[in-house]
């Protein structure tokens, strides 16, 4: 077992350098290479460094004559300065660590640049912010493509989305008002020592004051309360499934959206569909927790002649793979592994996937068309061109719910921007079938 912790660090962050790997994917296999006393610790440094890197590109861009050869050094580099900037370790010591974690990674060679690199950043450090703060994505923390983009569409509310991005996220649950209220879990909460309070739009949704382990929640694995942000929440809300209808879950891992869908209302036939078979067991588990049950599918839904078996569903939630700018603050890495060409190539294949499931639909139907990014390339654009070019759809989003303006409105649909300490970034659009 490793027990150098940066090491380990500077292996995840050079695999997201290298566009190898997403946190989700590499840490779990990374913390089983350290002590278990040092996982907190491999985790901040690599969401860390990955929520901060577009900053701290720049600031080791110039402090290095040139860019070095090995993704490794460049890796430690960044880790080097996430800890001066950011964490409160020692200064002293978190230069020393690094330099020793590139010893143990083989990479003497480079200490000397990884040393003076640090010692320089500590050094100069009030003449490099200033040096650094007119330029767009030193302050944003974004890089160039995606502020530029965020700036375009949200010119008055640009700077609060950057601000969310960068936040650490809140830990927002969803009640499972089937068994139990909202009101009665929040009790649950207080009696555990748990501090919370409710949701602003959803009526099944608590935000803890401070995130805890999932199973220090009481009845979590029983299936009380999961954990899913407010805005996802809002997803089966505007699908609104009624009982003895068929629906379809269409791209459903890691199954959040189906859990809720079945506990707003059991009586339905659930189909949860999704391209990855290793995604659907998570799907399995959470209904397993939950104590629900749905038809799994391993399919791509924007080829239904595969695998439908001919008869249309009531309603659809499709919940497009996107970018995920919605989400930068609980996937910080999409910052690295993101590109500005990435957005057409996403818009293309939503568009694929929301014609194809459309003729799933039964007339009089709906389908909730999601993402969870802020950029109307994938969101208004795609939707408003669909419905342009099909002649039995229309926009039917709510503008408000329960009473209460929950985003804002598009040219079709909704957007909810990420909000610091709220709910992160999603789209919806509510369509209708005409009879």
């Amino acid at each position: 077992m490793s027990r150098d912790v940066r090491a380990e660090a500077a292996r995840v962050v050079t695999s997201l350098l290298e566009e190898q790997g997403s946190l989700a994917r590499l840490l779990p296999k990374a913390e089983d290479k350290v002590e278990k006393r040092d996982r907190a610790l491999l985790r901040e440094l690599c969401y860390g460094s990955a929520r901060y890197a577009p900053r701290l590109q720049l600031i080791a861009a110039k402090l290095l004559r040139k860019k070095p050869g090995d993704t490794l050094v460049s890796a430690l580099i960044l880790l080097g300065l996430y800890q001066l900037e950011y964490m409160r370790i020692p200064d002293h010591a978190a230069i020393s660590a690094t330099v020793n974690a590139a010893r143990s990674l083989g990479l003497d060679r480079a200490t000397g640049v990884i040393n003076g690199v640090l010692r320089n950043a500590l050094r100069n450090s009030e003449q490099l912010q200033r040096k650094l703060s007119g330029n767009p994505q030193f302050s944003s923390i974004h890089p160039a493509w995606l502020q530029q983009r965020i700036k375009a569409a949200w010119p008055h509310q640009a700077s609060e989305v950057f601000r969310a991005n960068n936040a650490n996220p809140p830990m927002t649950l969803r009640v499972n008002t089937s068994r139990i209220s909202r009101a009665g879990y929040l009790q649950q909460l207080n009696e555990t020592g748990l501090s919370a309070e409710p949701c602003a739009i959803s009526p099944v949704g608590i935000t803890l004051i401070k995130p805890v382990a999932v199973d220090a929640l009481p009845g979590f694995t029983k299936g009380l309360v999961s954990v899913q942000d407010e805005s996802a929440q809002l997803a089966a809300l505007l699908l609104a499934p009624q009982a003895g209808e068929r629906v379809l879950d269409a791209c459903a891992a890691p199954g959040g959206k189906s859990c809720h869908l079945l506990e707003e209302q059991p009586a339905i036939e659930l189909s949860a569909l999704d391209i990855e078979e290793n995604r659907l067991d998570r799907v399995q588990e959470n209904l397993d927790r939950c104590g629900l049950s749905a038809q799994l599918i391993c399919a791509d839904a924007a080829a239904p002649e595969a695998w439908w078996d001919g008869q249309q569903y009531d309603r659809i939630l499709l919940d497009a793979p996107c970018s995920a700018t919605g989400v930068i603050r609980r996937n910080p890495d999409i910052k690295l592994l993101r590109r500005d060409e990435d957005i057409h190539e996403l818009s293309q294949l939503q568009g694929e996937i929301l014609r194809a499931t459309w003729t799933l639909l039964k007339p009089g139907g709906s389908l909730v068309y999601a993402t969870c990014s802020v950029l109307p390339a994938e969101n208004s654009e795609v939707v408003a061109t669909f419905i342009a070019e099909t002649e039995d759809a229309s926009d039917n989003t709510p503008e408000l719910l329960d009473g209460k303006s929950w985003g804002e409105k598009q040219p079709v649909g909704m957007q909810r921007l990420p909000q610091t300490g709220g709910g992160d970034g999603f789209y919806y659009a509510l369509l209708s079938k005409a009879e």
